[in-house]
């Protein structure tokens, strides 16, 4: 199959069932929205903006490394088992740990009455790690109806858990006085975390077939070395991108001398954040794709002009996505339940640029992972999170958390540049630089003209801007064919 073509595909169906999947579980937000006061959100923003970090502590590169050197080994299944073996060690040590000191950590955290809060996520994190490479052996081998399967059985359960803890639950209590099982009668932003558990656990049975497959190889300690040698680079990039997804809601949140005003800040932002999902997903479902199939084809004579023909289809799909929300927010305002949040809808045109960079970041980037230069790439990801961090601490005290908004956008856009002038010297992949400025240029000018001028109310204005979008698809891809640019 054309590479492009298959690229597309499998980017298709981790994206139809990632959109599918998580559209549903984005669909709890104006159900949490309407149920939790904007504080009570901000402890749920909080508390998985923590998560984020130990994600990535406890993966340490391991998914990517696993990819480089089951492409370099003769041995695959090796490489499997040695990689797995470390993730399940460190992973139950991990949680163990955690758990042990849950009381403790909880009162550091900000949630010193909830160490149940520590223990739940403990675990998360934990089984969630161990997950993931079993999942990466599904992208490897090219299983994305399996992964897309299991994936969305987890996110289904999460939902429905939700709706059990947070509707079923209070209704039975309240019309027939009973209470359900693992329910202690009063709502709170505990059971979110509660479902989140269960979901993960369910997930584990699933990949058994997975995990039985770590028999077929044994631990070598040699690997094992290699493995962390190109991983812990690539968790450093990791600590810097959960630095630069999340810290803004930990400074908004500590930044205010009164807390309640700081979980205020922190719940309105996340909420609008999740506004971004039709970028946020498309880019999940691109990198589940496109990291494997980077790797694949990392022996073929013709991969640099590959690599840069997806990067001019991945940015106009971005910029779509840019313009569908942005014209239409004054409907995907709706899917925050609660207008006290509302106030917030002005970052989301920053937040969904910012994604892009963030997009364009990882197709950049692939050049210090196949020259086995992670340590750079953890360089420029470290700079990144300065920029974060320093963004923050400026911008906030300006413009509160359309500062956070803005620091992620220089941020990301500061990494997507770096990574490019330096992938020029070590790794030259031949991106058309100038034309995809200009398909920036051209969505930004039409997002200003729909901003400044494009009055029309009703459906002749929804019509309207479909017709502009609709167009502005046809000229870039035609340009494109035309180019023969599809390779």
């Amino acid at each position: 199959m054309n590479p492009i073509k298959k690229l597309a595909s499998q980017t298709a169906v981790y994206g139809i069932s990632q959109i599918a999947g998580r559209f549903i579980n984005y669909l709890l937000v104006p159900l949490h929205t309407a149920l939790f006061s904007t504080a009570e959100y901000g402890v749920n923003n909080l508390m998985y903006s923590y998560v984020t970090f130990f994600n990535v502590l406890l993966t340490y590169g391991m998914e990517t490394a696993f990819f480089r050197y089951a492409q370099k080994n003769e041995n695959s299944k090796d490489v499997y088992t040695t990689a797995l073996t470390s993730l399940l060690g460190t992973g139950f040590v991990f949680a163990i740990g955690i758990t042990t000191l849950s009381s403790s950590i909880a009162a550091l955290a900000g949630v010193g009455s909830f160490p149940s809060y520590i223990t739940y996520f403990a675990w998360i994190i934990a089984i969630d790690a161990i997950c993931s490479l079993p999942f990466a052996y599904l992208r490897k081998e090219g299983k994305a109806l399996r992964f897309a399967l299991i994936k969305n059985i987890n996110i289904f359960t999460n939902i429905l858990l939700n709706l059990y803890f947070l509707l079923l639950c209070p209704y039975i209590q309240q019309t027939y006085g009973m209470l359900l099982p693992l329910y202690e009668g009063k709502v709170e932003v505990g059971y979110i975390f509660m479902a989140n558990l269960i979901a993960s656990l369910i997930t584990v049975p699933l990949l058994a077939k997975e995990f039985l497959a770590i028999r077929e190889g044994t631990f070598n300690k040699d690997t094992w070395r290699s493995l962390l040698n190109y991983g812990l680079p690539l968790m450093f990039i990791g600590f810097a991108g959960m630095i630069n997804e999340t810290l803004d809601r930990v400074i908004l949140t500590f930044y205010y001398e009164d807390t309640q005003k700081g979980l205020e800040a922190t719940g309105i932002y996340g909420a609008n954040y999740k506004l971004a999902i039709l970028m946020t997903l498309f880019i999940q479902a691109f990198r589940y794709a496109a990291e494997p199939f980077f790797f694949n084809h990392a022996a073929k004579h013709d991969k640099r002009e590959i690599y840069a023909t997806v990067m001019n289809w991945f940015v106009l799909v971005c910029l779509v996505l840019f313009l569908s929300v942005t014209f239409y927010i004054d409907v995907f305002k709706y899917f925050i339940a609660d207008e006290s949040y509302w106030v917030g809808l002005k970052i989301v045109p920053t937040l969904l640029l910012a994604n892009m960079f963030l997009g364009m970041y990882y197709n950049f980037s692939i050049w210090y992972k196949l020259s086995d230069q992670t340590k750079k790439g953890a360089v420029i990801a470290m700079i990144g999170a300065g920029i974060t961090i320093a963004g923050n601490l400026i911008l906030i005290p300006l413009f509160g958390y359309e500062g956070s908004a803005w620091a992620t956008l220089i941020c990301y856009f500061s990494m997507a540049v770096m990574c490019w002038i330096q992938g020029i010297k070590y790794y030259p992949i031949p991106y058309d630089i100038w034309r995809i400025c200009k398909y920036i240029l051209i969505a930004l000018a039409l997002f200003v003209i729909n901003q400044k001028w494009l009055t029309i109310d009703g459906t002749a204005g929804y019509v309207a801007k479909g017709v502009i979008i609709a167009t502005f698809i046809g000229i870039t891809a035609t340009y494109e064919f035309k180019k023969g640019k599809v390779v």
